[in-house]
């Protein structure tokens, strides 16, 4: 429930190199527009430890240098072309940093009786729609605030509550299953499947897990439930290994009751990096950089699956590409979760939950639709061979019965997902990308956060 606050506490040694991204900000208004327009050399050719900030930075960049020209000819305004592409640089300026930066302070107490203090931050990159993954703080609130203006600028939006809370079923599978949707709409793509070799569909593919988490979880029983085989799992204390498959209920429930996947008796021990394990699939749903230019080369898998957050290098990235290797990016792969927190907050807005109102209507009709169509194949034929039963098939049954809240959110993910591939395969056809999934999504992307401010217009001071 409260799993934003961990998001929030961010440890300075963990995040020191925050401080260096943000030099970014204070460039030259032309240095800025300058990096706005290339693929960032600073981030992508001499290094291959990047922070996540600045490999965001450099996907953008690349993204927005290839995007540009189409902005300024599709702008329909009375402007000459030195003027519109003025007005394209500066809406990418715009986009690119973070709109608020929060940063806060505080004391804990080690359990050996150190004191130390803890630095926080809070960051919402974009305002231009709402809600933001963030929060408000201000300093001493109080009931006064509260009472005055309970309806305005209401001061919390916690996703991911218990269902008794307000929460919402399907929430805590969504990533995994998103992880799933999202390899299935390029899996069962036979165009891409032809261009690695591999043909439609998971009947006989392998896939590997680093990192059995709730991501890894939910992924690895999704693509178990629809006929692929895992043959690895890796995690921090060790990695496991059965070319024969690996049963997620039975590690589940090993890990449950030792804490542990070391030793699960139904694989054996995999000496050295799982990440390098021979696969068809490879989803990296653990942490940043685990995929660079030092083992990119060493990857047999022809589909990467990112999982985690940033789990690949700049520099690995091209390696892959240049490997014809397919890597479903994070920023649309792992959007399950947030997809489904965006409908518990509809949800809350509501104060109803998805279904309610309609099950009984929606059931009813369907048994009448089932009566009408008995009603008239007896009227043109009843007389020859008296009457003419409409069943129901038990599948159609069970629909008639009613969708679930669970069934709503998971055909709304599923069709969120197959919708935003489809407009990424399409981008990557109409710029030629190929196999440059990334590049693909960062260019749908800016080009409708840059429709919204355009189209909603700016205020200088």
């Amino acid at each position: 429930m409260y799993r934003y606050l961990g998001e929030l506490v961010t440890r300075v040694a963990a995040n020191g190199a925050l401080a260096s991204g943000c030099v970014d900000f204070a460039l030259p208004a032309s240095a800025a527009l300058t990096r706005v327009r290339r693929y960032s050399a600073a981030v992508t050719d001499q290094e291959d430890d990047p922070n996540f900030f600045r490999m965001v930075e450099g996907f953008f960049d690349r993204g927005a240098s290839i995007v540009e020209d189409k902005l300024v000819h599709d702008l329909k305004t009375r402007e000459t072309p030195e003027q519109k592409r003025h007005r394209v640089r500066g809406i990418l300026k715009i986009i690119k940093p973070c709109n608020h930066v929060l940063s806060v302070s505080f004391p804990i107490k080690r359990d050996n009786g150190e004191w130390e203090m803890i630095e926080g931050y809070r960051a919402q990159h974009s305002q231009h729609r709402t809600p933001c993954k963030g929060g408000k703080f201000i300093y001493k609130f109080t009931l006064y605030c509260r009472k005055r203006a309970p309806d305005i600028n209401a001061h919390a939006c916690v996703t991911g509550k218990p269902i008794s809370q307000g929460g919402i079923h399907g929430r805590i599978s969504a990533t995994g299953r998103g992880v799933f949707h999202g390899i299935e709409n390029f899996v069962n793509e036979a165009a891409f499947m032809s261009q690695l070799g591999l043909s439609p569909g998971f009947g006989d593919k392998t896939f590997v897990i680093q990192g059995f988490g709730n991501v890894g979880l939910h992924s690895m029983r999704y693509l178990h439930r629809y006929g692929a085989k895992c043959v690895g799992v890796g995690e921090l204390d060790g990695s496991i290994w059965n070319p024969n498959g690996i049963d997620p209920k039975e590690l589940e429930d090993y890990k449950l009751a030792n804490g542990t996947i070391v030793g699960f008796p139904n694989a054996n021990p995999y000496e050295g990096s799982i990440l390098e394990a021979d696969c068809d699939i490879l989803i990296p749903a653990a942490s940043e950089k685990q995929l660079t230019k030092k083992n990119a080369n060493n990857i047999k898998a022809k589909i990467i699956a990112e999982g985690a957050n940033g789990p690949t290098t700049p520099e690995a990235d091209k390696i892959f590409l240049e490997r014809n290797i397919m890597v479903i990016p994070d920023m649309y792969l792992n959007a399950g979760g947030v997809t489904v927190s965006y409908f518990e907050w509809l949800k809350n807005l509501n104060h109803v939950s998805y279904g309610r109102l309609t099950f009984k209507y929606e059931r009813d009709s369907n048994y009448h639709l089932l009566m009408s169509v008995q009603e008239s194949l007896e009227r043109k034929f009843g007389k020859h061979g008296g009457a003419i039963p409409i069943v129901p098939t038990a599948e159609f049954q069970d629909r008639i019965a009613g969708a679930s809240e669970k069934d709503i959110v998971h055909s709304g993910l599923a069709y969120t997902m197959e919708r935003s591939a489809r407009q990424i395969m399409r981008t990557a056809n109409r710029y030629n990308l190929g196999l440059d999934l990334r590049t693909a999504a960062y260019v749908n992307a800016i080009e409708k956060v840059f429709k919204v401010y355009h189209e909603a217009g700016l205020t200088f001071t």
